[in-house]
């Protein structure tokens, strides 16, 4: 496989076992995949079956949920070695987490749960970021994640603890447009300063998805991945291709998961605002 070492380049979708067959099938207009790491770490079995079929058809990208890169525990570096494990089996063009901590004492929240955004909190992340391009012997990549609480003591907005990180550790970023939107809502700042605070040239890749309301009248926006991506963030996704470019684009679907069709009919959107907003082709 040549996959390995070059960028991701157009428009991709998450990879989900409702699609394997309809993917292998052919006549599937998407640039890439995006598989979730957690689960093809097995030694067989039916997912890595259809994964390798897919590896051989289309460029993959590797986004995990459990590298926990802001716990206080120390990394799980069994995982890390699973983790590179299937790298050298897929070739990844990128290998993505979130800036988050999922667990503390080896207890998992199965959540994915904000730092305190702290001086001392980016030399945490930086460092163990360090060890973990160390360990899988490339570039990582960072996903900013939903919030809905924020601490007390955080010193530096959602943006710049995302910079100081990039600059400290040399990782590179998942900008997650829904997040960003989820995030203005709830904690009350403009997602367009978020747009202009970030590293113009470390956005490597974008995940655009849906959000839910909370059912419990709060009007918190709940990022459920489980919706259509809405009018406003196919908005903030314009607004951000005109400061970062044509960055590789994908539509992120969790539960609730329609016909692939209706993915790909997303993805056509994601494609049109590209090519009235870039001028770089994509």
């Amino acid at each position: 496989m040549t996959h390995h070492g070059s960028a991701l380049q157009g428009f991709g979708l998450g990879l989900r076992p409702q699609h394997y067959e309809r993917i292998l099938a052919g006549d599937c207009a998407v640039d890439w995949f995006e598989i979730l790491s957690e689960n093809y770490l097995v030694p067989g079995g039916r997912p890595l079956y259809y994964l390798d079929r897919i590896a051989e058809r289309f460029p993959l990208a590797m986004h995990g949920v459990s590298l926990s890169i802001g716990s206080s525990d120390p990394l799980n570096r069994s995982y890390l070695r699973d983790l590179a494990r299937l790298a050298r089996r897929v070739q990844p063009r990128l290998i993505s987490d979130h800036l988050c901590w999922t667990g503390v004492d080896g207890l998992n929240l199965h959540d994915l749960m904000p730092l305190p955004q702290t001086d001392e909190a980016v030399h945490h992340v930086a460092r163990r970021i360090g060890q973990v391009q160390d360990a899988l012997g490339r570039q990582f990549v960072l996903e900013n994640v939903s919030s809905y609480v924020g601490f007390t003591h955080s010193r530096l907005a959602e943006w710049q603890f995302l910079s100081a990180i990039v600059a400290e550790s040399g990782c590179a970023l998942l900008l997650d447009i829904n997040n960003v939107y989820v995030n203005s809502v709830n904690h009350g700042f403009d997602a367009l300063d978020y747009l202009d605070g970030l590293p113009r040239h470390s956005v490597r890749q974008i995940h655009l998805a849906g959000h839910s309301q909370d059912a419990a009248g709060t009007g918190l926006l709940i990022d459920t991945h489980d919706h259509p991506v809405c009018d406003a963030v196919w908005a903030l996704y314009a607004a951000a291709l005109e400061r970062f470019g044509a960055v590789p684009s994908m539509i992120e679907r969790d539960d609730r998961i329609p016909p692939l069709d209706d993915l790909l009919a997303e993805l056509d959107q994601a494609r049109d605002i590209a090519s009235r907003v870039t001028t770089v082709s994509v």
